[in-house]
């Protein structure tokens, strides 16, 4: 049998353990078969980061796997395969995953109806964020493994306040990159609470902001 010509639809299966119960979920196989010449060039989704289980999307499903989301309404940005917004779903959450890559929401869409939940998804980027604004405000906003590039940065800085609700609350797991204490410096002058709790691995953090200081 030959292998798939598109290398989305060469998937392996894999399982994350939650606090309680688990997400199955599939990847592609190979994540570096996703980039084309052409993408690379012309589409800012490229590289392909979605496509990789990273440990701090990981230990962020599994944070929020402790706590019940009866109702509340979740938006996770850049969620790649989607397990922290599937977590959210499991605990009852009305869920909005976001990607700037349409391949992303569709894997994330996919893992979502494997373990029996539904999330609503939506492409689009941090600088154009009419549809998270249109349906916001948000009791929860989930992020892994963002502060990657100053771009990002500062674009979350300025976006995340205008997502929350009131009484609302931001979590970002970081894997400790080095323009994390730059975010969080700037993050407190913009929130009334900005504090950093560890993951089950040791080089993630978990970054929980609340209180958005509205400008």
């Amino acid at each position: 049998m030959e292998p798939p010509t598109d290398p989305r639809l060469d998937v392996v299966a894999e399982v994350v353990e939650l606090h309680a119960g688990r997400i199955a979920f599939v990847r592609p196989r190979d994540a570096t078969a996703l980039l084309y010449e052409d993408d690379a060039d012309a589409d800012q989704a490229y590289p392909p980061y979605w496509a990789e289980l990273w440990p701090s999307g990981v230990e962020l499903a599994h944070a929020v796997s402790t706590r019940p989301w009866p109702g509340a309404a979740v938006l996770e940005l850049g969620c790649g395969l989607g397990l922290p917004a599937i977590a959210a779903a499991l605990g009852g959450a009305r869920v909005l995953a976001t990607d700037r890559s349409p391949d992303a929401v569709t894997f994330a869409a996919v893992n979502a109806e494997h373990n029996g939940v539904a999330l609503q998804t939506a492409v689009c980027s941090w600088d154009e964020p009419a549809a998270l604004l249109e349906r916001g405000p948000w009791d929860l906003v989930l992020a892994a493994d963002v502060l990657y590039g100053q771009r990002n940065v500062d674009e979350l800085l300025a976006l995340l306040p205008r997502l929350v609700a009131a009484g609302g609350a931001v979590w970002i797991a970081d894997p400790r990159r080095p323009l994390a204490e730059e975010f969080l410096a700037a993050a407190r002058q913009r929130w009334d609470a900005v504090e950093t709790v560890p993951s089950r691995e040791p080089d993630v953090d978990i970054h929980r902001l609340r209180g958005p200081r509205r400008r």
